[in-house]
């Protein structure tokens, strides 16, 4: 398959909506990451987004809308905690996990009976749907467990040969995937942490929000879970990730005693990076946790753009957006930890 990578304007966006009504998948950005756009509506599509990444097909898929009014049949009941979210946070980064309408297929929501939902603050993406009217189901654009890219030559270095057309956005503004909450009881929890916080959520309901332990614990792999990003392996790169939980201090003493050997990098916080012996790659300063979210994929991926054998990363907070950080990075590791 012949795959063409296309800089966003009226006629790729056209030719993104005739694929997409012809049940292909195309690669589209959004404010996050770079998704695989697939109609939530047919299977075929569908299963051909799964194909493309190589992704197991028990993990579900977010569909993406462009307006309120596509909820509609996309979620069957709609609750207050539900509306109260949408009317403060979208157009925006929050996916909200609702019952599941007939209009989703089932291969979308991996045989759950609840579904994910997001509207897109991304320009583009939200004009591909609103001119299709095509209600999409998009999971990051990479291989399976590969970090998620946040720009076109990314997806197209994953994507190559396996869908027909990627639209060029730019860079994601974000640089991690959506915060996932499930309202379908009274107390709402975080499945997947994001840009919008815990804080920010019970700010605008005036509860309690729970978070999942699968944000910070692995999770059985025979468990179903009702968001993407809570089983397996997530975005790793080829070299294999140690978290490093330590002062400064200890960090710098313990990757110094590896310089000798082969394929040694660092990754840590803006300025920490001086009295290293070894390779390093830096992504944001210790306080910024909005630069740590933006740049930390493309960090992971610069890593075997460096041929890393073995990177030893500085361990973020995990609190506000920083707990997006963390939780993308444990996975990223495969819970490798090493405290000093």
């Amino acid at each position: 398959m012949e795959t063409k990578l296309l800089k966003a304007n009226e006629e790729s966006i056209d030719l993104a909506i005739k694929l997409l009504k012809q049940g292909e998948v195309v690669g589209v950005p959004t404010e996050t990451v770079y998704g695989l756009a697939g109609d939530c509506s047919n299977p075929s599509a569908i299963k051909k987004i799964f194909e493309a990444k190589g992704r197991p097909m028990d993990n579900p898929l977010i569909v993406h809308i462009s307006n309120l009014k596509m909820l509609k049949g996309i979620v069957s009941q709609i609750s207050t905690d539900a509306k109260t979210l949408a009317h403060h946070f979208w157009p925006g980064p929050l996916t909200i996990i609702m019952p599941k309408g007939d209009k989703v297929c089932s291969e979308s929501c991996a045989g759950l009976d609840s579904v994910g939902v997001r509207m897109p603050e991304n320009e583009i993406a939200r004009r591909i749907i609103e001119k299709s009217n095509v209600a999409f189901s998009a999971p990051s654009a990479n291989l399976s467990g590969k970090p998620s890219p946040t720009n076109a030559q990314d997806v197209f270095n994953d994507m190559k040969g396996r869908i027909p057309l990627i639209i060029d956005g730019g860079e994601c503004i974000n640089g991690v995937e959506s915060t996932v909450i499930s309202v379908l009881n009274d107390t709402p929890i975080i499945l997947r942490p994001g840009v919008i916080t815990k804080e920010d959520i019970e700010n605008v309901l005036h509860k309690p929000v729970s978070i999942a332990k699968g944000v910070t614990e692995l999770v059985d792999d025979n468990k179903k879970v009702l968001s993407p990003g809570m089983k397996y392996k997530h975005y790793s790169p080829n070299a294999k990730i140690v978290i490093v939980k330590s002062s400064l201090e200890k960090f710098v003493k313990f990757v110094n005693s590896k310089q000798n050997e082969d394929g040694i990098f660092a990754m840590c916080f803006d300025g920490e990076e001086k009295n290293l012996k070894v390779k390093f790659v830096t992504y944001g300063k210790l306080e910024d946790e909005k630069a740590q979210a933006h740049n930390l994929f493309s960090c992971l991926r610069h890593f075997d753009e460096l041929g890393a054998k073995i990177v030893y990363a500085r361990c973020p907070k995990k609190e506000g957006i920083s707990l997006a950080v963390y939780n993308r990075l444990i996975r990223s590791a495969g819970f490798d930890i090493i405290e000093l």
